[in-house]
């Protein structure tokens, strides 16, 4: 790695003592590194797939773990959507039991994850289908797929799963062919895809 310029300075001028120049050297090398270790700052909204692990309804939390074992603790709000299950929003999440699969999507502030919105995977919730993306078009909120028996079938996105999810997953003549998993639900005789990922 380069000296930073303010250590190349101050060895050629030779006007600092050896010890201080050492711990200043280590200090601005600390500084500079951590400021290149630091994460980016996180806009939008996030979707994170895991599975429920509890519920406390008197903080307005939930945890939920990820598939490596992580746990994110996310706030919400009384206006939280919730797809899937009996009941819709907050009332919902009583119905969620340990182990169910759910997807959150979040925002991070000050350290604090805010879920917006948790869709509930399976059962009573969302569906699943999967094949090969050919399309996806953000702006019209559209995602087409190509099952193995070589029919198309084109699914309405979401307003956020247009603008937040599936930014790996990449469509189009020049893109390489990609398998994704999309989980969607039937409103008014449509298929709805509220979150998709590539298929591993």
């Amino acid at each position: 790695m380069a000296l930073h310029p303010l250590i190349v300075s101050l060895i050629s001028r030779r006007r600092v003592p050896s010890p201080v120049l050492g711990a200043g050297a280590a200090l601005i090398l600390t500084l500079v590194l951590s400021a290149q270790a630091a994460p980016p700052p996180t806009r939008g909204t996030i979707a994170l797939e895991g599975t429920m692990k509890k519920f406390y309804a008197a903080t307005n939390t939930v945890v939920v773990a990820t598939i490596d074992g992580v746990e994110h603790v996310f706030h919400f709000t009384k206006d939280l959507l919730v797809h899937g299950g009996k009941s819709g929003g907050v009332d919902a999440l009583s119905g969620l039991h340990e182990g169910s699969t759910v997807v959150v999507h979040y925002t991070t502030s000050g350290g604090q994850e805010s879920a917006q919105e948790i869709d509930s995977i399976g059962g009573e919730g969302l569906k699943t289908t999967e094949g090969i993306v050919t399309r996806i078009d953000r702006g019209r909120k559209q995602i087409t797929i190509r099952y193995d028996n070589g029919t198309t079938e084109t699914l309405r996105l979401t307003e956020r799963a247009a603008a937040d999810v599936g930014k790996d997953v990449s469509a189009g003549s020049n893109a390489p062919e990609t398998r994704v998993v999309v989980y969607y639900a039937d409103e008014a005789g449509q298929k709805v895809a509220h979150y998709f990922k590539k298929a591993k």
